[in-house]
């Protein structure tokens, strides 16, 4: 109902810790001389060229995973249509069990395959406002917590992270209690010192996207949850708004903040939003979707610092059309992704 939803991965990051040691043992077995090019067991599935995808793919992600089994199925077809999404790097969302070990592994992996981490930090208290990715931690310490452990886990070594999708947002658009907004906006400020803290860390604090509402209603609120000490600020995260729309989006806000520049989720924005059925459920598991622009730094736009693919495509948005809790893998739905995109 606020034109936002579909932010939720939380099962599919829990999904992301159990293939976490195998990802490692596979990035690591790799020479000091191929730098993590050398393709997995599975699915074969290598690092983009990193002059313009800097960020690493996890070689036995769920997407890799699932390639591997149809490919043994026989079903070459499918597989190659997943491979689309398999040989893509996608946000490694950050569950609240082991965050520092999850930042460690997932960092490593990363820097052993000369990559940097893509991380999703979504665990903010009262996340979700009720809706299917509701929780977040308990209280404002438990954060704070989750916070250090990822910083722990993360320590030097390259990471990109986008901060708490829908956070800053739903604290403008009626969604979030008022009695939470100050210490919303504390957690915000702080994780951001933290984690700039770092000595090779990017944040990206998030700020909606292009269908919710006006820039002049959020820029307020981003400074006051430390949009000035981040790198930047994310858009689209989970949503389908057109690229085009969305770098619009983006400069109309960066414009009242100082400037800053901005990534964009391009993970399934390739045909668009969902205008049909009702409104306050286009946002979930809308049908005819595609994958968007293959995630890569070299926008040809200043202000864009990258499209990145934040939301993992065929993980589902949450119980509606069909599809199973927020953040599990959907093959079909993966599929038809991938099939409505280009080539």
């Amino acid at each position: 109902m606020y034109g936002s939803r579909g932010v939720g991965a939380f099962a599919g990051r829990r999904a992301s810790a159990v293939v976490l040691g195998a990802a490692l043992l596979i990035t690591g077995c790799s020479s000091s001389d191929d730098k993590g090019d050398e393709p997995d067991a599975g699915a074969g599935i290598t690092q983009q060229p990193k002059e313009s995808d800097p960020f690493w793919v996890n070689p036995d992600g769920t997407a890799a995973r699932q390639v591997a089994q149809l490919v043994e199925d026989g079903r070459k077809s499918e597989a190659d249509q997943i491979r689309k999404i398999a040989q893509q790097p996608v946000g490694e969302w950050i569950s609240p069990e082991n965050p520092e070990e999850q930042a460690r592994g997932f960092t490593e992996g990363a820097d052993k395959a000369g990559r940097t981490a893509l991380l999703v930090l979504y665990n903010i208290p009262h996340r979700d406002c009720g809706q299917y990715s509701q929780g977040g931690a308990a209280d404002g310490n438990a954060y704070r917590a989750f916070v250090d452990g990822v910083a722990k886990g993360i320590g030097d070594r390259p990471a990109t992270v986008i901060l708490e999708p829908d956070a800053v947002l739903h604290l403008v658009d009626g969604c979030t209690p008022g009695e939470f907004h100050e210490e919303r906006y504390d957690l915000l400020k702080g994780a951001v010192a933290k984690l700039k803290g770092l000595k090779n860390t990017k944040v990206y604090l998030d700020a909606g996207n292009a269908g919710w509402g006006d820039p002049d209603q959020i820029h307020e609120p981003l400074k006051r949850a430390g949009i000035d000490q981040a790198d930047g600020f994310s858009v689209n995260v989970s949503n389908f708004y057109s690229t085009e729309d969305s770098i619009a989006y983006g400069k109309q806000l960066s414009a009242k903040i100082g400037g800053k520049p901005f990534v964009i989720d391009t993970s399934r924005n390739g045909n668009g939003p969902y205008t049909e059925g009702a409104a306050d459920e286009r946002w979930c598991n809308p049908p005819g979707r595609a994958l968007g622009e293959t995630p890569t730094t070299k926008t040809s736009d200043p202000l864009v610092d990258a499209y990145l693919w934040v939301k993992r495509p065929g993980e589902s948005d949450g119980e509606c059309k069909g599809g199973p809790k927020a953040g599990e893998w959907w093959p079909e739905y993966a599929l038809k992704l991938a099939e409505g995109s280009t080539p």
